[in-house]
């Protein structure tokens, strides 16, 4: 009888299967802790990898500077060579910079010194200042935009305002939000956000110098581990006005007259640009090598973290490889060797009306009571044992940081890989089933 078993056979069947692996619970408890001996380094093993390398990996991507690509020398981007970089899936951000020359400000807070820094252009999406920017309360002034004012966060922008009316001579029309870095905010005296303080840009027509003074407002301090340099963050078109202002053109955001600027597309001289993730950075690296364009990157770096996964990875395959192997050679011959004890049980089974395929099913049934229960058993080790090395190695992690876990999705890819390599392992015991005739039986009757 060869036929589909019925699903009252593969109840009686499992049962039967569950109960003969219970009666011989030494056997079984052998094969489950032979696969827990195996599973269990394995899970530490890849706990280490996953974790050395996810805490790196963080630490990397933690730090913009290690995202950015860093143009060398000055260059001549057009508007369209932005548009085509920003549609780079690698690219997470990318903004034009003017020239070095025209890209300084100097901050005058009431009573303090005057500081020279360096403009920086920045929009939404700038990951230097993600996480430091404040969110609004939605209350627009007359005067702004309530899509701008009350998006996610407040980043620097020109908006429509008044120049400092202590100046005997105010450029009109203009407020600047900006960003300062740490040490621009300590050199110009302890500026702290919401300060309101003077921004000067000055050039140099016919002889005479011409300044002009912006209102500055400050929305935010950066960190000085966010950047190190005496930096003010502004939108572009404040970059844009002062490379004008400069260059000796009029300008009428800065409210200054001069010649008008010729017509053509502005073309910016470098830029910032930052990728997606770290492992982004050799792919953007090259690309934009291939365009002749020389940049400066950490890739470097990620090259290293990446050639230490390769490896662990390569380390971690050659012992699962090996112990996966001798493990399933161990259960398939023990699962062959007890279905030869049981002929005589088996065909009597099916003398009794059992089908074939349900009699096979017996050692596939048992396999996956000891992937199973081995499966649990080299989790809670390895619980254990990744907490001691955890616990060893806290001093030398930050908060949130561990040097060995598995994420939900990896214990599940290891339970069932356990348990299809565990039924792999009892076809062959399978097959033998199938081949014994029931007048076997009969023969010990």
């Amino acid at each position: 009888m060869s036929g589909k078993p019925t699903p009252r056979d593969l109840r009686r069947i499992v049962a039967l299967a569950v109960a003969d692996a219970r009666h011989e619970w030494r056997a079984t408890l052998c094969l489950v802790l032979a696969l827990a001996a195996v599973l269990a380094p394995l899970l530490v093993l890849f706990g280490l990898r996953f974790g050395v390398v996810q805490t790196l990996t963080e630490r990397l991507a933690g730090d913009p500077r290690n995202l950015e690509i860093v143009p060398i020398g000055a260059g001549r981007f057009d508007k369209a060579w932005f548009d085509t970089v920003k549609q780079w899936p690698e690219v997470a951000f990318v903004i034009p910079r003017t020239r070095a020359i025209a890209a300084s400000m100097d901050l005058l807070k009431p009573g303090g010194p005057v500081v020279n820094v360096e403009m920086v252009p920045t929009a939404p999406g700038d990951p230097v200042l993600k996480d430091h920017l404040p969110y609004p309360s939605c209350t627009a002034a007359p005067d702004e935009d309530p899509r701008i004012v009350c998006a996610g966060e407040v980043h620097p922008r020109m908006q429509a305002g008044r120049i400092d009316p202590a100046d005997p001579a105010p450029a009109r029309g203009r407020d600047i939000s900006v960003v300062l870095s740490a040490s621009a905010a300590r050199k110009a005296g302890s500026v702290v956000a919401r300060d309101v303080i003077a921004g000067i840009v000055g050039r140099a027509v016919d002889g005479r110098q011409e300044n002009v003074r912006i209102t500055v407002r400050v929305i935010a301090v950066l960190p000085e581990a966010a950047w190190g340099r005496d930096a003010v963050f502004v939108p572009l078109d404040l970059l844009d006005a002062t490379e004008s202002f400069r260059d000796g053109f009029a300008e009428p955001a800065l409210a200054a007259e001069g010649n008008p600027r010729p017509e053509g597309e502005r073309l910016y001289a470098g830029f910032r640009l930052y990728g997606r993730t770290i492992y982004d950075i050799p792919r953007l690296r090259d690309r934009l090598l291939a365009e002749k364009t020389e940049v400066s990157t950490r890739a470097a770096e990620v090259e290293q973290l990446m050639s230490l996964d390769r490896n662990l990875g390569l380390l971690f395959w050659l012992i699962a490889g090996i112990g996966t192997a001798g493990f399933l050679l161990s259960l398939g011959v023990s699962l062959w060797g007890a279905v030869e004890r049981k002929r005589r049980d088996l065909a009597t089974l099916r003398l009794l009306g059992f089908r074939t395929r349900a009699t096979v099913i017996f050692p596939v049934v048992q396999a996956a009571v000891v992937a199973m229960v081995g499966s649990a058993l080299a989790m809670g080790v390895f619980a254990v044992v990744a907490g001691v090395i955890n616990r060893h190695f806290a001093g030398s992690l930050d908060i949130g940081e561990t040097a060995c876990r598995l994420l939900p999705v990896h214990a599940a890819a290891a339970i069932g890989t356990t348990l299809i390599c565990a039924l792999a392992a009892s076809a062959l015991a399978g097959a033998r089933v199938a081949r014994i005739d029931p007048s076997e039986g009969l023969r010990e009757v």
